[in-house]
């Protein structure tokens, strides 16, 4: 069986994505399905590249029993026929996500991860970069909500 391959993406990728990744592969983890599954996440700017995340996002999901690994990169065109999912953190990400496939046939299925969510009704997740450390419990909020509801809805329609 071929491992889905998701994306996730916001500004930095320094707050938000890998955040998203890590508490998607907690998830995974915690299921026993993370060999079903290729996790990434990137951002739309490259002015963090190869950093580690935030030390306050670091902390947060520590705080929760999840590990961030990931360095920060900039989402590349080839990452459109390299993922079948691309989840994005808010609407500019979206809107640059798809102007980076704009003209080309793609593979990946490209969308907000707040359509996944169960429990919260949010249009977007909000950058805590710039706020206090109830931002970034606000977001790892946001984001167990949604990541559960993705592997749900992938799992449900054999889309994984």
């Amino acid at each position: 069986m071929e491992r889905s391959r998701l994306l996730f993406v916001c500004l930095g990728n320094i707050c938000r994505s890998p955040a998203a990744e890590g508490v998607v592969l907690h998830q995974l983890q915690q299921r026993g399905l993370e060999h079903m599954f290729r996790v990434d996440s990137a951002g739309t700017g490259s002015w963090h590249a190869g950093q580690p995340a935030d030390a306050r996002m670091r902390a947060a999901a520590a705080g929760r029993g999840i590990h961030l690994p990931s360095r920060a990169r900039q989402i590349v065109a080839a990452d459109l026929d390299g993922f079948d999912h691309i989840l994005t953190m808010d609407d500019d990400n979206l809107a640059a996500v798809q102007a980076l496939g704009r003209g080309r046939e793609t593979k990946a299925q490209i969308r907000p991860i707040t359509q996944h969510c169960r429990r919260h009704r949010v249009r977007e997740v909000p950058d805590p970069y710039y706020g206090g450390a109830d931002g970034f419990e606000r977001v790892l909020d946001l984001l167990d909500d949604a990541c559960a509801g993705l592997i749900d809805d992938l799992l449900a329609t054999g889309n994984n």
